[in-house]
């Protein structure tokens, strides 16, 4: 167990049963009433993110929440199927772990897999990742005093805007939190 005066940044709690990490807190103490803990919390495994109140010196479940190496193998179904990098163990995930990050997966990929008590309850794609474009439409010229951009599809299917010098067999280095193209790699 830990007090409020234990937050930082990065914690892992646990509460209502779930684990959260904290991504910002902030003591408060008003003229009058007693003092408090305003935190913003993530939900590691959904991803949802929440503001809750703690009073001061209230104590919280301190959530050991280790972070492994793994490796996408294959998708069979609803399931992807990874290999932990450290005891070459195999397990599959769900679509409730893995979501909107399926996206950016590609056989041989390294992930970050969360453990708590030893069970998998979330995944975390690199946060850039270098892949090779499969489909571009010729680039337009015309009005692109700005720049212009057209829709690109990945190796692993996800879509990005990419400016329009970009073609097939091109690889490129995209940003996956916000599916952004940051450049383009010499082949």
């Amino acid at each position: 167990m830990i007090t409020t005066a234990d937050f930082k940044n990065g914690i892992s709690i646990v509460v209502n049963g779930q684990v959260f990490q904290i991504v910002e807190f902030q003591h408060v103490k008003p003229g009058k009433g007693r003092t408090f803990v305003r935190t913003r919390l993530r939900n590691i495994k959904t991803g949802q993110v929440i503001d809750k109140t703690f009073t001061a010196g209230e104590s919280v479940e301190d959530a050991f929440v280790e972070r492994r190496p793994a490796q996408y193998v294959y998708r069979t179904g609803d399931e992807w199927v990874f290999m932990d990098l450290e005891s070459y163990d195999q397990f599959e995930l769900g679509e409730d772990m893995v979501g909107d990050q399926s996206e950016w997966l590609v056989e041989g990929m390294e992930v970050s897999i969360t453990h708590h008590d030893g069970t998998p309850i979330g995944m975390e794609v690199p946060e850039h990742v270098e892949m090779e474009v499969t489909s571009a439409e010729p680039g337009v010229k015309g009005d692109t005093a700005q720049g212009g951009t057209k829709p690109v599809t990945l190796e692993s299917g996800a879509v990005v805007q990419a400016p329009l010098f970009i073609e097939v067999g091109d690889r490129l280095k995209v940003d996956t939190g916000s599916k952004k193209y940051i450049e383009r790699l010499k082949k």
